[in-house]
């Protein structure tokens, strides 16, 4: 993108100027602002910076974006075809390598190779049993809410929407609750794209290599040892890394599931109230943040297998492609007149489309559902603490989650406290 040839046609040669996606400027309030002005200058495909020096193509049209997703001849998921990589202009401790560096898993693999891994990913995840999963994260919500409930306040993204998930998918995992926070504090490390990444990525490495050897000598009712022994035969490193990309892509954008539609519920009283007439359900508030808030707002990527017109870009074989999820949310081509998603339209691009649609999506939501549902029950005079204008979020190109969410209640609803139940996988194969 860095050279003329790859200027679009009536620019007179001038190569189109690429808008940083990354750095302390990055505000998740004027995200959807940027994505349209973005938009207005270059059409669906633009020209980005996701680090100093590594430019990109943010593909923000909904059509566009779908045929990203499906037509792998033209858009391969393989690092290694990135051209930047390729003539050695990134460096190796740069903070986007945790995140797009090849790995032996899934979302980085095409073809037959991704359709074998897959199947093992989706198997594993078929498995569990939604009615104890369903339990499971009803009796952790409790949990977490009796912790909090005689201070009649929280900040419920640390005290609850970041530790729900966690405790949750570690056990799925078949980790410690110990051992899962170390996981999650390393992963939210990695995906920061900071100096630290790389170090975050190896310790992240280090604990699921030692899971692996553990679920290898002692099978359990788990996800990694439904991986480490299925027919597709995955080894020891495939499964590591499948369990990267399903915690990554299940834990923080779970996490920025459950709070912003929080936030919602709490800074909209004519959503909550037709919540709670029954006019709308929890799920049409989860599709809601869906659209308008999708917690991976980007996603990286593809690589162009050959020179291409896309998008009205000249796009050359080796170019980085990223998923713009949020931006092709918004595409006015497939809006309303008046710009908002008609309730039970799921046509969102949040969980991604084609060949690798999110396979973990009924699970998260899920989670998700039962999370939000319980702390509607349990507090409900749950009100915010501080005005919306004064809520911030997280300064990420990647993931769009609330950094806070401090609230206050007078009469939490709460039971006896139980014991959790064990988030297992059930040889039926019975889901919710």
């Amino acid at each position: 993108m860095t050279h003329p040839a790859h200027s679009p046609p009536g620019t007179g040669g001038r190569c189109p100027v690429a808008t940083p996606l990354y750095g302390p400027q990055l505000d998740g309030d004027g995200l959807p602002a940027l994505y349209e002005e973005l938009r207005r200058e270059h059409g669906p495909v633009a020209p980005v910076t996701i680090a100093p020096g590594i430019e990109a193509w943010l593909v923000l049209g909904h059509r566009e974006l779908l045929r990203l997703t499906r037509e792998e001849q033209d858009f391969s998921h393989d690092p290694r075809r990135w051209s930047l990589l390729r003539e050695g202009r990134v460096p190796p401790d740069s903070p986007i390598m945790p995140m797009v560096g090849w790995r032996p898993a899934l979302l980085f693999a095409d073809g037959q190779q991704h359709r074998r891994m897959r199947a093992a990913v989706s198997d594993a995840l078929a498995r569990i049993n939604g009615h104890e999963l369903r339990r499971s994260v009803r009796a952790t919500a409790e949990r977490l809410i009796a912790s909090f409930a005689d201070r009649r306040e929280a900040d419920l993204v640390p005290h609850y929407a970041r530790k729900l998930p966690m405790m949750v998918i570690t056990g799925l995992l078949g980790l410690d609750d110990r051992t899962g926070q170390q996981l999650v504090q390393a992963i939210a490390g990695m995906v920061a794209a900071n100096a630290d990444s790389v170090n975050a990525g190896k310790r992240m490495g280090a604990i699921l290599l030692a899971l692996i050897e553990e679920k290898r000598r002692t099978p359990g009712n788990d996800v990694t040892s439904a991986l480490l022994h299925h027919p597709a035969e995955l080894t020891d490193e495939e499964v590591l890394h499948n369990l990267v990309v399903m915690f990554v892509a299940g834990n923080q954008t779970t996490v920025n599931w459950i709070a912003t539609t929080l936030r919602i519920l709490l800074c909209d009283p004519a959503f909550r109230s037709s919540l709670t007439g029954g006019h709308l359900s929890v799920d049409d508030a989860l599709d809601v943040v869906l659209w308008r808030f999708p917690p991976t707002q980007n996603f990286p990527a593809r690589y162009a297998t050959r020179d291409l017109r896309f998008g009205g870009q000249d796009i050359r074989a080796g170019d980085m492609l990223l998923l713009g999820l949020a931006g092709a949310n918004q595409d006015p081509e497939i809006l309303p007149a008046d710009g908002i998603p008609v309730i039970g339209n799921r046509s969102h691009l949040a969980f991604g489309a084609g060949p690798h649609t999110c396979p973990a999506q009924d699970p998260a939501r899920l989670i998700t559902r039962t999370a939000v549902d319980t702390i509607r029950h349990r507090l409900p005079d749950l009100e915010l603490a501080v005005p919306e204008s004064e809520l911030a979020w997280i300064k990420s190109p990647w993931s769009k989650g609330l950094a806070a969410l401090p609230v206050r209640f007078t009469d939490p609803q709460l039971p006896s406290v139980r014991t959790p139940a064990s988030s297992s996988i059930s040889q039926s194969g019975e889901r919710s």
